[in-house]
């Protein structure tokens, strides 16, 4: 496994759920990332920061283009908080805590995006419009109340870890005399 194959396989994910859900510029994508899992470990046993600059490298990269805000879920050590710029926490009102992540404290995806950003910071939780899990990291806690899966015959792993997807729509509301669009 290498960096560009890591970076394909991380950018066919984010395009399957950006496409899926129709996500527009200034949209919220959130990633929980086990680099232990990337390279065949166990969750939370092997951390491997090169992975998570890949990673890191490759979430940013995309966002940028698509314009697209980028979340980074830390583990639980830090209580799935996550790493975001700081402007983009101000303009969606969420909470700021106090911690900066680390490979074996948060992780090595978020600890990496914290370095790349130009000005980060740590929020308690966010509601995103979609996201991609790489190592099974729930987090399904980060989006929207109505999440919708998302499969994809083209990538179901990164490296070694499984890969779950998702997107999030408006709740149906009203009864059998609802019309939606």
């Amino acid at each position: 496994m290498n960096q560009a194959e890591v970076t394909k396989q991380v950018h066919q994910a984010l395009n399957t759920v950006y496409e899926a859900a129709h996500m527009e510029a200034g949209g919220q994508m959130v990633v929980g990332c086990s680099t232990s899992e990337i390279a065949g470990g166990r969750i939370g046993k092997a951390s491997v920061p090169e992975l998570g600059q890949w990673v890191a490298e490759a979430v940013l990269n995309w966002c940028r283009e698509k314009e697209i805000v980028a979340i980074f879920q830390c583990c639980e050590h830090l209580n799935r908080s996550l790493v975001m710029e700081k402007e983009a926490a101000q303009r969606f009102h969420y909470t700021r805590v106090c911690a900066v992540p680390q490979p074996k404290a948060g992780g090595s995806v978020p600890a990496a995006a914290w370095k790349m950003l130009k000005n980060p910071t740590l929020v308690q939780f966010v509601q995103a419009d979609g996201g991609i899990d790489i190592g099974d990291t729930l987090i399904g806690m980060h989006l929207k109340p109505v999440a919708v899966p998302v499969r994809s015959d083209l990538v179901d792993k990164v490296g070694h870890a499984n890969l779950v997807m998702a997107y999030t729509r408006l709740p149906y509301v009203g009864g059998s005399r609802a019309v939606y669009e």
